[in-house]
């Protein structure tokens, strides 16, 4: 059984139409990469899949029972947990109670307690009085990581957790996804850097508006069939 799957799900921003029939899935275990450019609808397929755009209920699967119509909160009880595009921090809490704010939606017994994030974030531990905005913004990005595993769940949602920070904090963040993996999370990571995503995936979709224009093993695609599925036709391009 997938772990989670989309069914020809759509997505729209008022009369304003995001996503057209995306069949999506995941493994237990399995980390997938999203790329697709600016607007493609990386960031509403996640935001579908935690609730914050509310579906039909047989759009999304989640361990064979329809969670399309669930709230947000619900579907974290449930297991799944968002990194957010902007790392959306409390800015008037500290490192330590941002990251304990995850723990209140916590499934139980796991890896994931402050002990261990700090394990993972050193330097998290160094600031973890500090004001969340007195960091930098690598810094930042590792703290919304923390408080996404602090619920322990069984799939962690990324979206975009590269953009806008240094190529050495990059390298120092992905270098913790495989430990994030060994944890047993399965991973969605929404990624512009194409080279990077494809680094650490098992599998690979490429949206482009609103469309699954590319779905492959990482192993397998092309340069041209990852060119192709970014600036060609809608039409799904064979790995």
């Amino acid at each position: 059984m997938n772990l989670l799957e989309t069914r020809a799900l759509t997505a729209s921003y008022g009369q304003f139409r995001a996503l057209f029939g995306v069949d999506f899935r995941i493994e237990p275990g399995e980390v997938v990469a999203i790329i697709g450019s600016n607007g493609a609808g990386k960031t509403t397929l996640l935001r579908s899949i935690t609730g914050i755009l509310r579906q039909t209920p047989d759009m999304v699967i989640h361990r064979g029972e329809a969670i399309g119509a669930m709230a947000p909160d619900r579907i974290m009880q449930r297991g799944i947990s968002m990194v957010p595009e902007g790392r959306m921090l409390f800015p008037s809490l500290s490192v330590d109670e941002n990251l304990r704010i995850g723990a209140q939606a916590r499934r139980g017994a796991g890896r994931w307690v402050l002990e261990t994030v700090f394990d993972l974030f050193p330097i998290l531990l160094e600031r973890r009085n500090s004001p969340a905005t007195a960091l930098s913004g690598g810094q930042q990005q590792m703290v919304a990581i923390g408080r996404a595993l602090m619920s322990n769940p069984e799939l962690l949602l990324c979206d975009e957790i590269s953009l806008g920070l240094a190529p050495v904090v990059i390298r120092d963040i992905y270098a913790a996804l495989p430990l994030i993996r060994e944890s047993g999370a399965a991973m969605v990571v929404v990624e512009q850097d194409i080279a990077r995503a494809l680094s650490i995936a098992d599998r690979v979709y490429c949206l482009m508006e609103g469309r699954v224009t590319l779905e492959g093993r990482a192993t397998d695609v092309t340069r041209e069939a990852i060119h192709a599925a970014y600036f060609g036709t809608q039409e799904k391009v064979q790995p």
